[in-house]
């Protein structure tokens, strides 16, 4: 099969400073191990001509709903040198946290199972995944499972997610900031919490939000094209605007895989796969 198409757009000016790094950042894939590997593959080229130090950042929700989330995790769980990048930073989205919590317990671990494994969540593509990896039936995701499943390096990379990672004036975050909480406090909120862990989870009151964010730049995934521009009433969501840039392509909804690089002052989108024709609606996030 020859590779996916990846878009590039052109260079747009924007306020970016990031203390002389190139950052790759990427958002939700949803399972879509095609896409990421096409666009992966641009990464690494675009990485090998850039200057200074490179930096790779995933934005989260690698998992659920697309065909290959185990596909993904092995390309997501790879080495800077596999990446072709000088740093790797993998941030937590709130579909890692929903299996997470399903895995290792809790006062939240039912509730996080069942919203996991629902019909609008799409984990149980993934469990059925791992079942048929491990060689035996499956109801139920547990570090016994995921170690079989996944391997000892994936579940390794899998504990070691971060909430966010700041660099410069910038906040990379899966969901996005409440602009009413302190911006310290808000992204310290630990994922074992669940929803109130709002990072991975806010869209409404961050989307709509007009005033900035105290001068920090938010580049975020999480709210597929169509909730956003409900939200925002953005047409393009994957311009800066408000101090805010979102990553979210919409991957199993609507075949595309979206990232950018962003380097001092200015950023280009990277788009990767084949726009289905009738992409699906839903408010899933």
């Amino acid at each position: 099969m020859s590779a996916l198409p990846v878009e590039i757009s052109e260079w747009k000016p924007a306020p970016f400073d990031l203390k002389g790094e190139t950052v790759f950042a990427i958002g939700d894939v949803h399972g879509c191990a095609a896409e990421l590997k096409a666009l992966l593959a641009t990464i690494a080229r675009l990485a090998g001509e850039a200057d200074g130090r490179r930096r790779l950042i995933y934005l989260g929700d690698m998992i659920n709903r697309g065909p290959d989330s185990i596909g993904v995790l092995e390309q997501w769980a790879g080495s800077e040198e596999a990446h072709g990048v000088d740093h790797v930073d993998r941030l937590m989205g709130n579909h890692e946290i929903m299996m997470m919590l399903t895995v290792v317990g809790g006062p939240h671990a039912h509730k996080a199972e069942t919203m996991w494994l629902s019909k609008r969540m799409g984990g149980h593509i993934l469990l059925d995944e791992m079942a048929t990896r491990a060689g035996h039936p499956a109801t139920h995701a547990d570090q016994a499972l995921l170690r079989e499943a996944l391997g000892e390096a994936v579940v390794h990379r899998l504990q070691g997610m971060r909430s966010h990672v700041r660099l410069g004036n910038t906040v990379f975050v899966h969901g996005g900031l409440d602009p009413h909480a302190e911006v310290e406090e808000f992204l310290a909120r630990p994922w074992l919490i669940f929803t109130e862990a709002r990072w991975a989870w806010i869209n409404h009151g961050f989307l709509d939000w007009k005033q900035g964010f105290g001068g920090t730049l938010v580049v975020h995934g999480h709210t597929p094209p169509d909730k956003h521009k409900a939200i925002s009433g953005m047409d393009d969501t994957h311009l800066f605007e408000g101090d805010r840039l979102c990553l979210d392509g919409g991957s199993a909804r609507t075949g595309i895989v979206a990232a950018a690089e962003i380097r001092q002052g200015s950023y280009r989108i990277l788009k990767a796969g084949i726009a289905f024709e009738n992409p699906a609606s839903s408010d899933a996030e």
